[in-house]
């Protein structure tokens, strides 16, 4: 976890000047509230009473279309939604120094606030619906509609969570890994649905060439060979006692072709839960092999970035509590990233580290650029 003080600095004359005797306890109040680590907490724990809250109006207090509702509860959700609106808006054009355009393009390069911005499109959907009024029967679809929309985006802010892992040394590194396997199961998922889709509209034309049903076409190309690949095999359709549609539907016509699809779903079966599953697992491997190698700096990176999105947040984040700690808690901060403004014999400590952690790290790209087989080959090759 972060420590209690704040790693970054934020100017010379705060560290090298004491506050007055009358004052220290404000001070050391105003530092306290400041400090990028209690930012965190209060953050983490604020968000986990939203989740609360956003869990106990969808499952116990979701009132009916207006004028019915909503109740209190959803009014106090809604304010704290806006509340995350309005921290986001203060990230993405009003922290910094540089143009509004570079601003924006910064918050939108990182994925987390894309994230953000996701869960906050999705509710302000699903709240446009929810409050629609449903008096016509034509618009009754909407209060479902905001309730489905609701209820994933609750799914999203959850996800949000993963986010706060990043101060953990053990567990940031696995963050870029998850992240980086993401990018290989996209892959994975390309080579499976040409495989897929190739096996799934041979089945359907050799097992029902009359069925002429778009809905269960649909669902026996793409959804019955996803399910063959976890075990479940329709038997009775492969051996001609039915269609697997309802009970009235008539036997399949064609069972001259059945010992053709049994040949079919063994090849489908071989190449993707023995091929492509190891071809996945291989490249997780791969994939987690080389970012634990590099874990201690994914880690370092991942936690300044944290230090720095904390810096200049507030330590409660609610509504109207947020408010009050931005005003009467949080001390005067500069925008954008915290003042580097040191003493001279600070400075002069900074550039000697510098220097050291420069020529450590020349020699190590001068090592592995010795210990290379390339390397060795042409050593050999010159003896």
């Amino acid at each position: 976890m972060l420590r209690s003080d704040p790693a970054p600095r934020r100017s010379a004359s705060s560290l090298s000047s004491p506050p007055r005797p009358g004052r220290a306890w404000l001070w050391r109040w105003r530092r306290f509230w400041g400090a990028p680590a209690t930012a965190f907490l209060g953050n983490v724990v604020m968000y986990l009473l939203f989740l609360l809250l956003f869990s106990y109006v969808l499952l116990l207090d979701f009132a009916p279309p207006p004028p019915d509702g909503p109740r209190a509860s959803e009014v106090l959700l809604y304010a704290w939604v806006f509340t995350l609106l309005c921290e986001e808006l203060r990230q993405g054009c009003f922290t910094g120094r540089r143009a509004l355009a570079q601003r924006v393009r910064a918050y939108l390069q990182d994925p987390w606030n894309q994230f953000d911005l996701t869960a906050l499109g999705l509710f302000l959907l699903g709240a446009v619906c929810r409050l629609h009024p449903s008096v016509p029967p034509a618009w009754a679809w909407t209060y479902a509609s905001g309730r489905t929309v609701l209820c994933l985006d609750f799914m999203v802010f959850t996800l949000r969570l993963i986010h706060i892992f990043a101060v953990n040394k053990q567990l940031g590194p696995k963050m870029i890994i998850v992240g980086k396997m993401m990018k290989d199961v996209f892959l994975f998922l390309f080579f499976l649905a040409v495989w897929l889709v190739a096996y799934g509209v041979t089945t359907e034309g050799l097992l029902h060439p009359s069925d002429q049903r778009l809905a269960w076409i649909f669902r026996r190309v793409f959804y019955r060979p996803y399910l063959q690949i976890f075990g479940q095999i329709p038997l009775n359709e492969i051996d001609g006692a039915g269609r697997g549609s309802p009970p009235e539907a008539a036997p399949c016509t064609n069972t001259y072709a059945n010992w053709l699809v049994l040949v079919l779903l063994v090849i489908f079966l071989l190449v993707a839960n023995i091929l492509l599953l190891n071809l996945l697992i291989a490249m997780f491997s791969y994939t987690f092999a080389k970012v634990q190698g590099n874990s201690d700096t994914y880690w370092k990176s991942q936690r300044y970035s944290l230090i720095l999105e904390y810096h200049n947040r507030p330590a409660l984040h609610c509504w109207p509590p947020a408010c009050f700690s931005r005003v009467f808690l949080s001390p005067p901060r500069t925008p954008g990233s915290p003042a580097r403004d040191l003493p001279p014999e600070q400075d002069a400590q900074l550039l000697t580290w510098e220097a050291v952690q420069k020529e450590n790290h020349l020699v190590a790209l001068g090592r592995q650029k010795r210990d290379s087989d390339t390397e060795r080959l042409r050593r050999t090759s010159q003896k």
